[in-house]
C-alpha cells in the first residue's frame, strides 16, 4: 500500500485567519481544480497542496514521483466513486 502524503491541513485557530483576493487566469484556476481531492476543497488547500508538493520534490525527487502516482491513484479513485464522503465517515466511527 503506498504512504500516505501527509500533507498539512489548513486550520483556523480561534476563527483568526487573515486573508486576501488574488487574481488568476481562468486557465490556471482550471489547472487547480485538477488538484482538488473533494468537491468541497478550498483553493487555499489545493495552493498549500501544490507547495507542499513543489517543496517536497525539491528536495527528495525519488518520493516526489511516488508523491504524484499516489495523487493520480486517489484521484481516479475519486473519479470512479471510491471515497466516503464526511458524513459517511462519521457515521462509522460513532461521531
Amino acid at each position: 500500500m503506498p504512504q500516505s502524503l501527509n500533507i498539512p491541513q489548513y486550520t483556523a485557530v480561534n476563527g483568526d485567519t487573515m486573508s486576501t483576493t488574488i487574481k488568476i487566469h481562468e486557465d490556471t484556476k482550471s489547472q487547480l481544480d485538477q488538484f482538488r481531492e473533494y468537491k468541497n476543497e478550498s483553493y487555499d488547500e489545493v495552493i498549500r497542496k501544490v507547495v507542499y508538493i513543489a517543496k517536497k520534490c525539491k528536495k527528495e525527487p525519488r518520493l516526489s514521483k511516488e508523491a504524484i502516482e499516489q495523487i493520480e491513484h486517489a484521484r481516479k479513485r475519486m473519479a470512479a466513486g471510491e471515497y466516503y464522503t464526511m458524513e459517511e465517515v462519521k457515521k462509522r466511527l460513532g461521531l
